[in-house]
This record gives structure tokens, C-alpha cells and sequence, in this order.
């Protein structure tokens, strides 16, 4: 008699996906430059980070999921209070002092280039301020919307705080000093 054996035998393999993103990174690096009346370069604080505000980020997703309104115009402004950084600053409660003594009769436009690979800089178009005074410099912020964002020490036009950078150490101007802020804002899948 013969017998036959059946049977089923089974193998495989478990490969984890590769190049399977689980979220996105946005962050925000700042480069500031000072400049004498000569053109000579005093100081320079390279490749600061910052704080995106959580006003900044609900605004960000407001406006590109929930329909809400997008605001066409940024603007930069220097800071001249010691202040850290804080999730919890609003354009309403900055915590910080702006800077207004530079000759420019507004805060200064953000212009930065349309966005390639996930990365947006104004580097072609630095936002540039003309020191009228002697003064000691912290950061600068980024701030857009409401009625008056362009406005110098503005708070209570109802505008959106995205982002804010402190420098590493105080920073001098003097009148006649060009003060130059480079803002470059990259977004990629982490």
C-alpha cells in the first residue's frame, strides 16, 4: 500500500514600506545682516531658527483647508526687547517691543520668490532697514492680515504672528546702518 502524504506549507516575507512619509516639517531660518554707512558688514547672525506661533500654524491651516481668508501681503519688522520665543504670541500680544527706529515709514514687505522643492526665500529680495537711531536689537518677527500689518507697532489691526527669531546675543545699530533680514520658509515630508 502506498500512502500519500498532502500537505501545504506556507513562507513570506513582511517588508516595511520605504520612503513613506508619517508627516510634514515646516520650519522657518532667518539670516540678518548690518551694514556701516560705508557699506561695510558689521555684523551677521546666520541661520537663526524661530517659532512658528500656533496662530501662525491655525492660520496656515484655516486658509489652505478650512477656506478661510489668505492674507496677500507679510511683512518683516526688527525687535528690541530681549524676548524669548513662545508658542503663545499673537500679532494682539506679541510679548516683544518692535523696533521703530528705522527711517522707512512701514514694516518692510516679506517678497520672496514662488516656492521651489518645498522651499520659499526672499534672498532676492532681502527686507532692508535704514537705522535712523542708536539702538540694540534682539530679532525680528514675521507678521501679515488685519487692517494695518504694514503699520509700525501695530497690535490692534487683527493680523496673524507666524513667526518670530531672537538672535543668539544683543546686536548694536547705529543711525545710518542698513539692517537686512534674509527669511527662508521650507516645508518637506519627514
Amino acid at each position: 500500500m502506498n500512502k500519500l502524504n498532502l500537505g501545504t506549507q506556507a513562507a513570506g516575507d513582511v517588508e516595511a514600506s520605504r520612503g513613506f512619509s508619517t508627516g510634514l516639517t515646516m520650519k522657518t531660518v532667518w539670516d540678518f545682516e548690518c551694514f556701516d554707512k560705508s557699506g561695510n558688514l558689521k555684523w551677521q547672525e546666520l541661520q537663526r531658527p524661530n517659532i512658528i506661533t500656533t496662530q501662525g500654524l491655525n492660520n496656515l491651516l484655516d486658509t489652505y483647508l478650512d477656506a478661510g481668508t489668505q492674507i496677500t501681503s507679510w511683512y518683516v519688522f526688527p525687535v528690541e526687547t530681549n524676548t524669548t520665543a513662545a508658542l503663545t504670541m499673537t500679532y494682539a500680544t506679541p510679548a516683544f517691543t518692535e523696533w521703530d527706529g528705522y527711517t522707512e515709514s512701514n514694516r518692510q514687505i516679506f517678497n520672496p520668490a514662488a516656492a521651489s522643492g518645498g522651499v520659499m526665500t526672499n534672498s532676492a529680495g532681502k527686507a532692508t532697514f535704514t537705522s535712523g537711531e542708536t539702538a540694540t536689537l534682539y530679532g525680528a518677527a514675521l507678521v501679515g492680515g488685519g487692517s494695518a500689518a504694514s503699520t509700525k507697532n501695530d497690535t490692534a489691526g487683527g493680523g496673524v504672528l507666524f513667526c518670530y527669531s531672537k538672535f543668539s546675543s544683543s546686536k548694536a545699530v547705529e543711525s545710518g546702518d542698513t539692517f537686512k533680514v534674509t527669511l527662508t520658509v521650507t516645508i518637506a515630508n519627514s
